[in-house]
Order: structure tokens, then C-alpha cells, then sequence
């Protein structure tokens, strides 16, 4: 399974991301959790330490490397370079998580980065379309890191929203893009629920039966958000909303039981 996540800057993507990563780690799976968002804190929020995180080069970073792969060299660019190898050895592994920072992608002007964005993609294409293991991607609003090359190996978008006409307007344009990319799958996730009048507002914004779940307001996350600990993680805290979820989009396989 591999899952993108998406949505407005503050909306909860890392929450979710996060959330999800547990989820499949107490399934007995592998996951790759990938912060693609160069502005989001996926490690620290998944309990690493943020020490080993600031020493953790992004991906697009490791110039020596790029350099290295890069076979043409000069001003030829290798648009498939080899990355065998790079996923495991530059990734935090905590428990059954291995852990990537990707780095923004690199946009043009004064100097040419062919061959970042060359190596960054390539491996993308192996994170998504050779990798046995779970993909967790927690994205930047505009999936910036995902091409039609790349979006082949999603299998599920999900778009977090909050109940506010920003959160919502940024939604329906993730949704346009993920439909240019021909991204099959893809659901919202409402977030900061209160009351069921919020959740009424989210199905009548977004697509017809697109919201597949919704997580509420919880004082304990934003105190976590805040560096603030509690004897619960942040996978237990939210963990019967995201079995439901997860339940509906894999046909009932969530794996919380309920208790009367």
C-alpha cells in the first residue's frame, strides 16, 4: 500500500501521516515514512529524536551522491540514475519504520538542478512502484513531489481538510491535480471535528461521498504539537478514528477492538 497525503499548510497532514505509520506498524508491516513536505516534522511527530533528525541530510541534499550517480556528468544528465542502496542507507530506521526526509523539489533559475530533481524522482519511482513495504507520504499542498511518472505507484490519496472555506478550497485543488496526474484513489479526511454540524459542512463542499472519515478535536494533539509528552503516543490517541478509516478504504480490516 502506498498513500500520499495532502492538504492545506496546518490542516493535520503529519498528524495523519503519522497516525497512519502506526497503524501499519501495529499490522506487523514495514513502512517508509517519507516527509516530502520541506516544511513538516513527520520525524519528531513519529517520536524521533530531533538531534538524530537535524543530522539526517534531505534526500535532494546528498550532492556527492547525485554527482556520483549522475552518469553522464558535465552537463549531461542521467534521467534514470542508479539509486540502489540510497532508501536504506540514508533512512532512520525506528522499530519497523524507516524513516526519509525528501527535500523540496528544486525549481528553476539561476542554477540548474536537472539533476537533483533526476535523482529525487528516480528514487520516488523505486519508494512507490519497487518497494514491498507500506509508503507513507506526508506531501506539501501542491504534490509538487509526485509526477505522472511517479503517481502510477500511488494507490490511494488521501486530502485532509478542515472545516473552513480555505482548508476546503485548497482541498478541491489537490483533488484537480491529483486527477491530472491520474491518481485513482482519493479521499478527504476531515480534521478538528467538533460537532456534527462541521462534518455536515465538509460533505456538502467537497465530491459526493469523497469524505471517508473524519478525526476530532483533540486537546492532547495540540499539546503534543507543542512538544508537551503524555503517557499516551500519538498512534493510541487517534487510533480507533484511523481502524475506521482505514476499515472502510481496505474492506474491514481494522484492527482496534471495540470495547462495550
Amino acid at each position: 500500500m502506498k498513500i500520499a497525503v495532502s492538504g492545506k499548510g496546518g490542516v493535520g497532514k503529519t498528524t495523519l501521516s503519522a497516525s497512519l505509520v502506526n497503524y501499519f506498524v501495529r499490522r506487523g508491516d514495514g513502512v517508509f515514512a517519507v516527509d516530502a513536505d520541506p516544511d513538516a516534522s513527520l520525524g519528531i511527530t513519529l517520536g524521533i529524536d530531533p538531534e538524530v533528525i537535524s543530522k539526517q541530510v534531505p534526500l535532494i541534499e546528498l550532492h556527492e551522491v547525485i554527482k556520483e550517480k549522475n552518469a553522464g556528468g558535465g552537463g549531461l544528465v542521467d534521467l534514470n540514475p542508479d539509486t540502489r542502496g540510497i532508501l536504506d542507507q540514508y533512512s532512520i530506521k525506528r522499530g519497523g519504520v524507516s524513516f526519509l526526509r525528501m527535500g523540496g523539489v528544486k525549481q528553476g533559475g539561476s542554477a540548474c538542478y536537472c539533476k537533483e530533481n533526476s535523482f529525487l524522482q528516480s528514487l520516488l519511482n523505486s519508494l512507490l512502484l519497487d518497494q514491498d513495504e507500506v509508503v507513507i507520504m506526508d506531501m506539501s499542498a501542491g504534490i509538487e513531489h509526485l509526477t505522472r511518472g511517479t503517481s502510477q505507484g500511488v494507490d490511494l490519496m488521501l486530502v485532509v481538510t478542515e472545516p473552513t472555506l480555505t482548508s476546503v478550497k485548497t482541498s478541491l485543488l489537490v483533488e484537480k491535480l491529483a486527477g491530472e496526474l491520474n491518481i485513482k484513489s482519493l479521499y478527504f479526511v476531515g480534521n478538528k471535528i467538533r460537532d456534527a454540524e462541521e462534518v455536515d459542512f465538509l460533505k456538502d463542499s467537497l465530491s459526493e461521498n469523497k469524505l471517508i472519515g473524519s478525526l476530532p478535536f483533540d486537546g492532547r494533539v495540540m499539546s503534543m504539537a507543542r512538544g508537551k509528552k503524555h503517557e499516551d503516543e500519538l498512534g493510541q490517541i487517534l487510533c480507533k478514528e484511523i481502524d475506521s478509516i482505514m476499515g472502510r478504504l481496505l474492506g474491514g480490516e481494522g484492527i482496534t477492538e471495540e470495547k462495550s
